[in-house]
């Protein structure tokens, strides 16, 4: 009886796999940051969503093939260290632990200044708060995490449906005075006010919000089923994103001119409150703060399995591939955890400094992860006997895609140098690539030595 429970503890089902990689997608970026990328684009803020969206898309379409052909073999770092060796495994894994370790450290300083309005604690304490009881639940057992994440996401999901609802019943005017849609889009500069290249370099603060529907891939591995939980989730998943960002987004920009759009402010909060919505800050404070949660919850799950599988082939020290007896990666959950307070305290004690070189480290090497992901999928199919090219990549216009979605990212860094603001970002981001790859190199000098 008692095994009967562990193994029910220690599997998720379905409908936890579509939330988590919903959750993991949907964070404050989307009802918070998403305000900075309208402000320096204006507009055409819609088209970088809506190419983001694609992107994502055709990523999640070439894990859900790797994975359907070469079912249980971990997250995407293992069918990037099966096509181009450990090397790249290393690198790409440890990017995206970083990647997503720095998102932990700062959504638990939101979390903790969201708090704190009606909580009078000390900051840091909230954050270290926030972080501990995160820990604890994802220590407990799988199902707990996905349980609580699959209620976490519903409240994001309902919420952005609802306002989707809604503004588009104030848009068609059937309450509410007449919105002046086309002055709002058009009237305040244009469609692209700052230009083409503006549009470019916001691409990975986009791409920040969008970030964590490949996490579903890693999560289908604690189910029952996880070849046909991959399939039937990375089908959907990506078209579901891209209709709520690009339906929100759009509908902001129709109800509130862009140009009113403070950095820093809930722009779904503007256009509430330019509905009339009773209610509209504190609603929607509620919601950032679940989204917050919910983001911090899905960063410890998938920072904990990336840094036990590295673990697992040698990649990082061996005790973090230790699994408790629900199945958690108890030594890296707690790993992950310290490592999470330690980013936290860096943006209270150093945010100008530490914690501001940390963002810009982290800033774009998910673009870089990304193509890595690419490149595996080209790799793999090629190599793929026929029968199995059959049942499993369906993806059309293969490789050109692959190559069009790689070009795409070369461009979005172009632009990046280009954009003064930006710059910062892409040298840093490539920087930190590059100090991994010296690492597993000198690593491996070491061993052969």
């Amino acid at each position: 009886m008692g095994n009967t429970a562990n193994h029910t503890l220690s599997t998720l089902r379905q409908r936890h796999v579509i939330m988590i990689a919903l959750g993991g997608a949907i964070g404050a970026g989307l009802f918070v940051g998403s305000s900075a990328a309208i402000a320096a684009a204006g507009p055409a803020v819609l088209v970088a969503f809506v190419a983001v969206g694609l992107l994502v898309m055709l990523v999640m379409r070439m894990l859900g093939e790797m994975v359907t052909a070469r079912p249980g073999r971990g997250s995407f770092v293992a069918y990037i260290r099966e096509a181009h060796g450990n090397g790249a495994a290393f690198t790409a894994g440890w990017l995206y632990w970083f990647f997503w370790l720095v998102v932990l450290g700062s959504e638990a300083i939101a979390g903790a200044i969201l708090l704190h309005e009606g909580i009078n604690l000390p900051v840091w304490l909230l954050a270290t708060g926030l972080i501990v009881t995160l820990m604890v639940i994802n220590l407990v057992a799988v199902r707990i995490f996905g349980e609580c994440e699959f209620w976490l996401s519903m409240v994001k999901v309902v919420s952005i449906v609802l306002f989707v609802m809604l503004g588009s019943l104030y848009v068609g005017h059937l309450f509410g005075p007449p919105v002046p849609v086309v002055r709002n889009l058009m009237g305040h500069g244009g469609f692209i006010p700052h230009g083409g290249i503006a549009v470019l370099s916001i691409v990975p603060t986009v791409l920040f919000t969008m970030i964590g529907s490949e996490i579903a891939t890693v999560a289908a591995g604690e189910t029952t089923e996880p070849a046909r939980n991959v399939a039937h989730v990375t089908r959907s998943l990506g078209t579901r994103l891209t209709l709520f960002y690009s339906l929100s987004i759009g509908l902001i920009l129709m109800i509130v001119p862009w140009s009113d759009i403070v950095p820093g402010h809930s722009p779904f909060v503007m256009a509430m409150q330019a509905m009339h919505i009773p209610g509209a800050a504190a609603g929607m404070r509620i919601v950032v703060l679940t989204a917050v949660i919910s983001c911090m919850n899905s960063s410890l799950y998938i920072t904990s399995r990336i840094l036990a599988e590295l673990a697992r082939h040698g990649d990082a020290p061996a005790a973090l591939q230790h699994h408790g007896r629900h199945h958690t990666p108890v030594n890296a959950i707690v790993a992950n955890s310290l490592a999470g307070g330690i980013v936290a305290f860096a943006s209270i004690v150093a945010p100008d400094t530490v914690f501001s070189f940390l963002l810009s480290c982290s800033g774009a090497v998910i673009l870089v992860v990304y193509s890595l992901i690419m490149t595996a999928y080209i790799v793999l199919r090629r190599r793929a006997g026929m029968a199995e090219q059959k049942a499993c990549f369906h993806m059309p216009l293969f490789p050109a895609v692959n190559i069009a979605c790689l070009g795409a990212v070369v461009i979005i860094f172009i632009a990046m140098f280009s954009n003064p603001a930006q710059r910062e970002t892409a040298v840093a981001s490539l920087g930190t690539c590059l100090l991994f790859v010296v690492i597993y190199m000198v690593r491996q000098r070491g061993r052969r030595a």
